[in-house]
C-alpha cells in the first residue's frame, strides 16, 4: 500500500483546523491543472506536510494531518468553491482566487475562471499544533509538491507511519476505511470497494467523462451533472462505476426511467417517452447506440448498478 506526503502552507492547515480536527472532505488544490495526480488509488492515505518556513519554526516542516484519497479532477476556481467552500482551506471565493494568483504568480482577470488541480480527500483528521510530527528525514526540503511512500518498505519508526498511527487513533473508529495500516504490511489494498466522497463524486465523474455528457456529447460545463445509477437513497454509494455524466435534462429522463443503459453500455429509450409526451425523436434515433464511457474499464458503469436501474427504474414496454 502507498501513502503520499503533500506539501501545503500553514494558513491552509490552520484555517481548516480552526473549523475542527475532523472533516468529511477537503480539497488539496494545485494552482495549475496541467499536472494530474496519479500517486494514489482511492482509499489510500494522503499526509499533509507544511512548507519549510524559517519565520515560523513552530509549524515549519511538520506533518499536520492525514486524509484518504477520493480522486483528482480539474475544476475551475468557482466550481471548486461551489463544491467545498471553506474546505478549500480559504474563507471565501475571493480568497481562493487570491491564493491561486499568489502561487501561479500572475493576476487573474475579472471574468477569468481558470482550471486548477483538485485532489479530493475524505475522512480527514488534522493534528493540533502541539501534536504535529517532524517531516520524514528522507523527504528532501527542495520538494515543493510531495512524494509517495511504499508503506511495506519503511520501518515502524518512520514519521509517516507515526502519522498514520495517530490518524487511526483520532479518526472515527466506526469507519473501517480509516484503518489504513491494517493490511499495509502485506501490501494489500486499503479498500475492497473504492468509495469516494460525496462532493468528490461530482468532480471526479466530470473528470472521468472528460466533461462531456455520456449520451449527447454536450460539453457546456454548467449544465452537466453527475448522476448516480443506483441512487444513495436506494442503497447506492459514491463510486465512479456507479456514475454517469449527463446533461441536466438527460439526467432527469434517466432518473425517471425514460432513458436507460444496457450491459453493453448502449442507450435504451422507453416507449413511454413518446406515448406520454409525443416527443423524444432525438433519443429514439440513437436508441441502441453506445454511449460514451471512460477509457479505463474499472471506471465504466458496473453491471450490478445498471441491472438495478433497468429492473427498478426503466419504463419498459
Amino acid at each position: 500500500m502507498r501513502a503520499y506526503v503533500g506539501v501545503t502552507d500553514r494558513d491552509w492547515y490552520r484555517l481548516l483546523l480552526a473549523d475542527g480536527p475532523h472533516h468529511d472532505e477537503v480539497n488539496f488544490w494545485f494552482p495549475s491543472a496541467n499536472m494530474g495526480f496519479q500517486a494514489l488509488s482511492p482509499g489510500q492515505p494522503f499526509v499533509f506536510k507544511t512548507h519549510v518556513e524559517r519565520n515560523h519554526p513552530e509549524i515549519s516542516n511538520r506533518l499536520v494531518g492525514v486524509g484518504l484519497f477520493s480522486g483528482f479532477a480539474r475544476s475551475t476556481i468557482k466550481e471548486a468553491w461551489e463544491l467545498l467552500g471553506h474546505a478549500n482551506g480559504v474563507d471565501s471565493l475571493k480568497s481562493l482566487r487570491m491564493r491561486i494568483e499568489h502561487y501561479a504568480r500572475r493576476p487573474i482577470t475579472r471574468f477569468e475562471d481558470p482550471l486548477i488541480g483538485c485532489v479530493f480527500l475524505q475522512n480527514v483528521v488534522f493534528f493540533q499544533e502541539s501534536e504535529t510530527l517532524p517531516a520524514p528525514t528522507d523527504f528532501a526540503p527542495s520538494l515543493v509538491r510531495g512524494r509517495k511512500y511504499d508503506l511495506t518498505e519503511i520501518n515502524s519508526g518512520h514519521s509517516v507511519i507515526e502519522a498514520l498511527l495517530r490518524y487511526q487513533l483520532l479518526a472515527p473508529s466506526s469507519d473501517p476505511r480509516t484503518q489504513v495500516l491494517s493490511e499495509a504490511t502485506q501490501g494489500s489494498p486499503t479498500l475492497t470497494v473504492p468509495r469516494i466522497g460525496q462532493q468528490a463524486f461530482k468532480a471526479v465523474i466530470a473528470e472521468t467523462y472528460n466533461h462531456r455528457c455520456a449520451v449527447t456529447g454536450d460539453k457546456v460545463r454548467p449544465v452537466l451533472e453527475a448522476a448516480h445509477i443506483l441512487p444513495v437513497a436506494s442503497g447506492g454509494i459514491h463510486r465512479v462505476d456507479n456514475g454517469l455524466l449527463l446533461r441536466s435534462d438527460v439526467h432527469t429522463l434517466f432518473d425517471r426511467g425514460y432513458l436507460g443503459v444496457d450491459f453493453q453500455h448502449r442507450l435504451r429509450v422507453s416507449p413511454a417517452l413518446r406515448e406520454q409526451f409525443g416527443n423524444g425523436d432525438w433519443f429514439y434515433q440513437r436508441a441502441g447506440t453506445k454511449i460514451d464511457v471512460p477509457a479505463k474499464r474499472a471506471d465504466r458503469p458496473a453491471k450490478e448498478f445498471l441491472e438495478w436501474h433497468n429492473d427498478e427504474v426503466f419504463l419498459s414496454a
